[in-house]
């Protein structure tokens, strides 16, 4: 898939366009994301995820792990400040599947009498 995404790090505020691929490694228990994109003068960065399904009882237990790596001006903004938005962009992504799992379970909407 072809991505655009605009970032703020720290101080800097970035347009990245790239692509995301995802890669069924042993579906439906373990996938993977990678992307990659440019920022133009900001630089350049790679971004993955490894996620793991595992069932518990009644419910399934969804791990995973990401990381990311810049090159350019980015790279000058430390490692703290990359790492902290790499974890709060992957916190925003498994909120919004945990509201669309949520809106699945819910069943369709009901039409009004």
């Amino acid at each position: 898939m072809e991505a655009k995404v605009v970032l703020k790090i720290g101080p800097v505020k970035v347009r990245f366009t790239g692509a995301v691929l995802f890669d069924p490694v042993d579906p439906p228990r373990e996938f993977h994301l990678t992307g990659s994109g440019s920022g133009g003068a900001a630089g350049f960065a790679k971004a993955g995820a490894q996620i793991t399904l595992e069932e518990d009882s009644a419910h399934t237990l969804l791990r995973y792990s990401a990381r990311a790596d810049v090159d350019g001006k980015l790279a000058q903004l430390g490692s703290r400040l990359i790492m902290g938005t790499t974890r709060k962009l992957a916190a925003q992504f498994f909120d919004n599947l945990a509201a669309e799992l949520t809106n699945l379970d819910a069943g369709p909407p009901k039409a009004d009498a």
